[in-house]
């Protein structure tokens, strides 16, 4: 059970002394073609341009994001599934999917990822879920669990329906939180794949339908979108110099052109910024061992990204109210936790700097025991 003490410390002054403002920072493009846009760190999700963020739309075959990364993360990437002709009943895009088809689920994936497969995404829904519908509810709770309040999902493919929409603010939290996930990340980057399905399965190729992994140094995702309705939709990653951002557009005429500029401004604003000395300096007390405390330390570097010096960039330390000996260098005693703007960043354990051996009977007798000279004030205090 942690205990919060003291302890919030602001790095607003810290940001400046230590790095400065650039009084001639760039700034935001102005000339973006997308109705709506948001432009987010990866590592923050800190929002470094934005149009109409919060407004709900069509969102089109970026649908999809969500769909793998459910699909992904119920572990069963290598079942093959039998495709049955139920499966396979939608319109649109297709990676030509037949009846009486063996295909893997990772296979699906990437068949949603690369080709945009309406087909894949359906057969994805009853093999991991049974239906459309109880995989749609897992879709709506993953929805909820990463903050996406303005989205709901009725369709797996991305077609069009009433109630099935998103913001371009939702669609990069799903973006940071697809690129999180290995395999997924590993799927969205690849400009082709050579993958086998049929019955029985043969080799063939999917291509990638995202251009700017060819023609944008550090693209490596993440998914494009389009109906009449939505209009072009675009989820980009892109990383450099150890800076990764997520770009999204929604009926964007020159979507390939917009992400090109929102991510030159990103990368030209962020820095990345060792906050590490937040969480310096502080200690736990230790019950029965050979010392009275031990210092702690984080476990790893609190590097953040940063486009602003001026950020309110802060950390929380929740500590261990006390330990018990024997404690070992390296044991987890608490927790900092870096907000950017009131917004969690960043969650690292703190742990042990050094081992604390329990107390020996002999150590705690002569503790205990009154020195020479302590007994010597004692009796003139007494006489007085």
């Amino acid at each position: 059970m942690y205990k919060k003490i003291l302890l919030r410390c602001s790095a607003v002054f810290f940001l400046f002394i230590l790095f400065g403002f650039s009084a001639y920072a760039a700034e935001p493009p102005q000339d973006i073609s997308a109705e709506a846009f948001v432009l987010m760190s990866a590592d923050t999700r800190e929002v470094l341009c934005a149009k109409n963020a919060h407004e709900q739309r069509p969102m089109a075959s970026t649908t999809k994001i969500m769909t793998a990364l459910v699909a992904l993360e119920q572990g069963i990437p290598e079942q093959q599934i039998k495709v049955t002709s139920d499966m396979v009943q939608v319109e649109g895009t297709s990676i030509g999917l037949l009846p009486d088809d063996l295909i893997t689920v990772r296979t699906l994936v990437s068949g949603m990822l690369l080709e945009s497969g309406n087909d894949a995404a359906n057969v994805t829904a009853y093999a991991v879920a049974g239906s459309q519908e109880n995989f749609l509810t897992l879709m709506n709770q993953k929805a909820s669990e990463i903050g996406m309040q303005n989205t709901h999902f009725e369709t797996v493919s991305g077609l069009d329906s009433e109630n099935h929409y998103s913001t371009a603010y939702d669609m990069a939290l799903l973006g940071v939180a697809a690129i999180e996930n290995v395999e997924f990340r590993k799927i969205c980057g690849q400009k082709s794949e050579r993958v086998l399905y049929g019955n029985p399965p043969y080799a063939r190729t999917l291509s990638n339908h995202n251009r700017l992994l060819s023609e944008y140094p550090g693209a490596f995702g993440i998914k494009t979108g389009f109906t009449k309705k939505s209009g072009r939709c675009l989820v980009t990653a892109a990383e450099r110099d150890g800076v990764m951002l997520i770009a999204v557009t929604l009926r964007a005429p020159n979507d390939w052109a917009d992400h090109r500029k929102l991510l030159d401004y990103g990368f030209s604003v962020m820095q990345k910024r060792d906050c590490s000395a937040l969480a310096e300096g502080f200690t736990v007390p230790v019950v029965g061992g050979d010392v009275q405390s031990v210092s702690a330390h984080l476990y790893s570097n609190a590097v953040l990204s940063v486009a602003n010096a001026a950020s309110e960039l802060q950390a929380e330390i929740f500590l261990q109210p006390f330990l018990y000996a024997p404690v070992q260098a390296g044991d987890c005693v608490g927790t900092a936790v870096y907000t950017l703007n009131g917004v969690v960043v960043r969650s690292i354990p703190l742990v042990a700097s050094a081992d604390v051996a329990c107390v020996t009977a002999v150590q705690a007798e002569t503790a205990a025991a009154p020195s020479l000279l302590q007994k010597i004030k004692s009796f003139f205090a007494r006489a007085g």
